[in-house]
């Protein structure tokens, strides 16, 4: 029998983590499930895969707030100006820093966002960092996330728009091992499977493939349990763990969730309000991250330094991975060729994402899809 309510537990699931992250837009890090110490006052978070004695870093990595320019403190959600004019904005990432957000870093650190009159600092997230509610809030002016996330946002009443895709196709899927019978998302019945508790994209395999009696548990953010069990199942980035399981001598496999029709972009975003009182520095602020995305997919070198200081855990062997997974996988500017597909976004991808939202009851409200995007941004790239 299977482990769902999927109605009620994972609504709750939501606004659990709706609370969880207006607690975080006070200023308070949510460090549940997470090891921490601390290094001359900085925070350190950490997730380790022990072999003997060998460790390897896990999805959830250390990470130093320093007080680097990469790093955003609060912002209010009104715009600012230091005092060399530039206007003052805060990006709330989704994750620890990581080549995943590689063509932002690029665009920091090469002064694409300055060349455009903004001075940005990059918020890093995690796993109990939920950011349609970050920027809300007004932790932050723009946010990184899923266009199934804005969606359900917009349907709860967060005025939340989508301006460009930063992914055009959605790295997500359920990782096994090369060897195992699991070849496609059927043969995953009767299986328990690590998922981050209230995670959309699982109810969605699991209603088209009735997978009624498939166990979910909690995900641990790491690859420990999957190398220890040869039977072990979790959810996985096929640009990141993959990797981790590389390095203790096993391959894998990873099924996307977008070979089963569930295919969100990763999206960049803003409040509507911020939208319509500065649209010129939304432009800037597109403007300059598809351009840094555009140079990193040539040349990855002076973001992944830059990254690798702000996440110590990250090494040059990971990074290599995941920037090669990301370009060869078509995840950031898509099948097209010369990376034209970059930022861009598809209404009709719009509308399928929003139909299966309500199939899943995920939106219970129904709204104009077009309402949680903007393509003005987007009609000369």
């Amino acid at each position: 029998m299977a482990n769902f309510s999927m109605g009620v537990t994972r609504r709750n699931n939501r606004k659990i983590g709706i609370m969880l992250s207006l607690i975080l837009a006070g200023g308070t890090a949510m460090e549940a499930g997470t090891a921490h110490a601390r290094l001359n006052g900085k925070k350190l978070f950490t997730s380790w895969v022990n072999m003997g004695k060998r460790r390897f870093p896990g999805t959830i990595v250390v990470l130093a707030f320093v007080g680097s320019q990469l790093v955003g403190c609060r912002q209010s959600a009104n715009q600012s100006s230091d005092g060399a004019g530039l206007s003052k904005i805060t990006l709330q990432a989704d994750w620890y820093p990581q080549p995943e957000h590689g063509g932002f870093y690029n665009a920091l650190v090469k002064g694409y966002y300055k060349e455009e009159g903004l001075d940005l600092s990059i918020q890093p997230g995690g796993p109990y960092v939920a950011v349609p509610q970050q920027v809300s809030a007004g932790a932050a002016q723009f946010g990184m996330g899923g266009s199934d996330q804005v969606l359900e946002a917009v349907a709860d009443g967060q005025p939340l728009v989508a301006v460009a895709a930063t992914l055009q196709r959605d790295p997500q899927g359920i990782m096994v091992r090369k060897e195992s019978p699991i070849r496609a998302f059927p043969d995953l019945q009767g299986h328990a499977i690590a998922i981050k508790p209230g995670s959309t994209w699982f109810e969605y395999i699991v209603k088209r493939y009735q997978l009624n009696g498939v166990h979910e548990i909690p995900a641990t953010f790491s690859v420990a349990n999957f190398v220890k069990d040869p039977e072990y199942i979790q959810q996985a980035f096929a640009t990141s763990e993959p990797f981790f399981a590389r390095q203790a001598g096993i391959e894998t496999r990873v099924l996307l969730t977008s070979e089963a029709g569930y295919n969100p972009y990763r999206v960049m975003f803003t409040t509507r309000d911020f939208l319509q009182q500065h649209p010129d520095v939304v432009a800037k602020f597109v403007r300059a991250s598809l351009r840094g995305w555009r140079d990193y997919l040539s040349d990855p070198t002076t973001a992944n330094a830059a990254i690798a200081k702000l996440n110590p855990a990250l090494n040059q062997e990971w990074m290599q991975f995941t920037w090669q997974a990301l370009r060869d996988g078509g995840f950031v500017a898509g099948d097209a060729p010369g990376g034209t597909q970059l930022g861009k976004m598809d209404p009709a991808r719009w509308a399928t994402m929003y139909q299966q939202l309500l199939e899943l009851k995920v939106i219970e409200k129904p709204i104009e899809p077009a309402s949680a995007y903007t393509l003005q941004f987007l009609q000369a790239k």
